[in-house]
């Protein structure tokens, strides 16, 4: 082999990303849900115990800023026990020093490159600052045990709680939900618990967590169960268990992110027009927007103006209109219904009156939709309100 080629074929053992093969999340049956067992569960790797609710956490950091301007950023996903009591920092050999190369080797440079902008410590080490949250946290959470894999590759448990924890983030726009209630960043402005938890509560559909430092809004906590892993489970909102909110009831500043830049990505946390919040149970769907499948708590493609799932090509734009207690939605198509189980948009269709749930689509109470398989390629599926092989829910992207 001559110099040239050697030095060449070096180069690309250096410089190209290996990507590791991945075990197997192992299959849960019929799994129970999280904090409402009234049975022994046996099998931690289909069940999270003792740290059985999930709470995604998020920051608000202005001093200094890290972030968006128009987006809060991630603190983590805590394995809380059913009380709001927890364990911390449960397996030692795990507590592993080198989350980036971890995320490389995996082929996760998208996932990382998300991070590096929303998933930021306040003193610039990001890569400490994911470290401690896997330290602490995600070897506490039972189905990422290494057992709990069918051929395990060592350190993958790891891609899949970042993966997680940024995929629940991306449906919870907490900067929207507060925007649209008029809860706005200000250095003059303040604003009374009660509003901020009201509009939070609006869009996520049940109570959350606040924290205050200084009379400052500075941290949201979203509170789930799981019903199975967390790899591959469905996460189910819910109220807190244990911890209470720490703002002051009046007088909360909610202070800008100065010299920050607004976001320019879909992270669901898009400055949109403010509106008063109501009511009514229309959550987040207000104008216009995208409406985004949501399976095992990641977003799998969208829905195209027919109504039907799609997960290649562009999402339709959908308008969101008061309606009674609820609203209805249309397409480009026209109104769209729920018409034979079937949901559907189309001229001469009766549009039906949704709600939302924990920050999902709801009809006649229930965010679960069904499709007979998650599309792929340029295949479309219809979604249904009946039973199907693919539970899906929808969340709502303003545009």
């Amino acid at each position: 082999m001559s110099s040239f080629l050697a030095q060449a074929f070096v180069s690309a053992l250096v410089l190209s990303p290996i990507t590791q093969a991945l075990g197997v999340a192992k299959t849960c049956s019929n799994p129970q849900l999280s904090c409402q067992n009234t049975t022994v569960v046996s099998d931690l790797c289909c069940f999270n115990a003792p740290g059985g609710q999930l709470l995604q956490t998020q920051f608000w950091d202005t001093d200094p800023v890290t972030g968006p301007s128009d987006s809060w950023t991630i603190h983590g996903l805590w394995p809380d026990h059913c009380d709001g009591t927890y364990d911390s920092n449960c397996d030692s050999a795990r507590a592993y020093t080198n989350i980036t190369s971890i995320l490389e080797g995996f082929g996760k440079t998208d996932l990382l490159s998300y991070m590096n902008t929303y998933w930021k410590d306040y003193q610039g080490n990001d890569e400490s600052f994911w470290e401690h949250e896997w330290a602490k946290h995600g070897t506490c959470i039972s189905t990422f045990d290494t057992n709990c894999y069918t051929g395990y590759t060592p350190t993958q448990e790891v891609p899949d709680f970042f993966q997680k924890t940024v995929d629940l983030f991306k449906t919870l726009p907490s900067y929207t939900w507060l925007s649209d209630a008029g809860i706005v960043p200000s250095s003059t402005a303040t604003y009374t618990s009660a509003a901020i938890l009201a509009a939070l509560k609006a869009g996520f559909g049940y109570d959350v967590i606040i924290s205050c430092s200084s009379s400052a809004l500075d941290e949201i906590w979203y509170s789930y169960n799981v019903r199975g892993s967390i790899q591959t489970g469905t996460f189910v909102p819910t109220n807190p268990d244990g911890s209470k909110s720490s703002c002051p009831s009046t007088g909360i500043k909610y202070l800008p992110k100065t010299g920050a830049t607004a976001t320019a990505t879909s992270t669901g946390t898009a400055t949109k027009t403010t509106t008063t919040a109501t009511s009514t149970s229309t959550g987040s769907f207000s104008g216009k927007g995208y409406l985004n499948a949501v399976t095992s708590g990641s977003t799998t493609g969208c829905l195209i103006s027919a109504g039907t799932w799609y997960t290649s090509g562009t999402c339709a734009t959908y308008t969101a209109t008061t309606s009674g207690s609820g609203f209805t939605l249309t397409s480009s198509k026209g109104n769209c219904g729920i018409s034979g189980s079937s949901f559907t948009c189309a001229s001469g269709v009766t549009a039906t009156v949704f709600t939302a749930s924990g920050g999902y689509l709801a009809y006649d109470g229930s965010t679960a939709f069904y499709a007979s398989a998650v599309p792929s390629g340029t295949t479309q599926e219809q979604v249904s309100t009946s039973s199907g092989s693919v539970e899906v829910q929808f969340s709502w992207q303003s545009i």
